[in-house]
């Protein structure tokens, strides 16, 4: 009779038997206790393996040597380099930039959404709207950021699901005039299609759900310098329309960032709009000319 062992066996087995390559350990004396970027490379100086982030890149680094799983990238490894950053803040941006541009081989590829769409409610009713007609930095009542049209749709429907709308209110099924909708008789309506439920009391149940969805429009004139400060450094992100344009030592180097960008960056949003709005960091506005008296 063969016994099975379990899975915490085996892998606590593994682990007990994986080395992590011996030629890196070189890194690991250097690696910084700081906040950062790190970049696992392999032999091509064209393609990294991956590349992440951490408050504490000594730390995070060490953690994936200790993990049996990342035996695979870490045997094409070939050297570890990293980027100090004067935060957390930094990290996040920077890595989000690197994969971006870099495309590591072990990360989960991050991409230019060229059909980002949203939900634009105006005059009582909602539409689908794209990035390419709209600009979703500064157009209001705007709700989701969806990877395509598809996606807003399937969020709506699951929203009118939830809350008992009506799809032909939403647009999402032809409407019936005079005549209740399907999923009325099923319950999964309240009957705005057939005068249980007022046109207006419709719209605020759907626009009160909408809420927790609201994509925040960029609330400065122009560009903004985000101070970040540690013992080791201090750098001024500079950001405009929720897209990190770089960082610099000092605001009178914001001028070599300072532009404006050509569409919305949804990962630059994503990072940017809580940490923003909830008045964690020191907000510069940025003049014309980017000097600050």
């Amino acid at each position: 009779m063969v016994r099975r062992q379990s899975a915490p066996r085996l892998e606590f087995e593994a682990a007990a038997i994986y080395e992590y390559p011996e030629h890196l350990r070189p890194f690991l004396s250097e690696a910084p206790a700081l906040p950062g970027v790190y970049i696992f490379h392999s032999e091509s100086d064209t393609l990294p393996l991956y590349i992440g982030k951490s408050v504490n890149i000594r730390s995070r680094v060490l953690s994936h040597l200790r993990t049996p799983d990342e035996a695979a990238m870490l045997r094409q490894a070939r050297r570890i380099s990293w980027i100090c950053t004067a935060g957390e803040m930094g990290a996040l941006l920077l890595e989000a930039r690197l994969i971006k541009e870099q495309q590591p081989l072990f990360n989960k590829r991050l991409r230019r959404n060229r059909q980002l769409c949203s939900l634009q409610l105006s005059e009582q009713k909602i539409e689908v709207v794209s990035a390419h007609s709209v600009d979703f930095s500064h157009e209001p009542n705007l709700f989701g950021l969806f990877a395509n049209r598809r996606a807003a749709l399937q969020s709506l429907q699951n929203l009118a699901d939830e809350q008992k709308l009506c799809y032909s209110l939403l647009g999402l099924e032809p409407v019936s005039r005079g005549r209740a909708c399907f999923r009325f008789a099923l319950k999964r309506c309240a009957g705005a299609c057939c005068g249980q439920e007022t046109p207006q009391a419709h719209f605020l149940r759907l626009q009160a759900s909408l809420e927790r969805l609201r994509v925040v429009c960029w609330p400065w004139k122009g560009a903004i310098a985000l101070k970040e400060s540690s013992p080791q450094m201090t750098q001024f992100h500079i950001i405009n329309n929720w897209l990190w344009l770089g960082a610099v030592p000092s605001l009178d180097e914001a001028a070599t960032l300072v532009r404006t960008p050509a569409g919305f960056d949804q990962d630059g949003y994503k990072i940017l709009c809580k940490p923003l709005m909830s008045g964690q960091y020191e907000i510069i506005e940025l003049h014309t000319d980017c000097r600050q008296s």
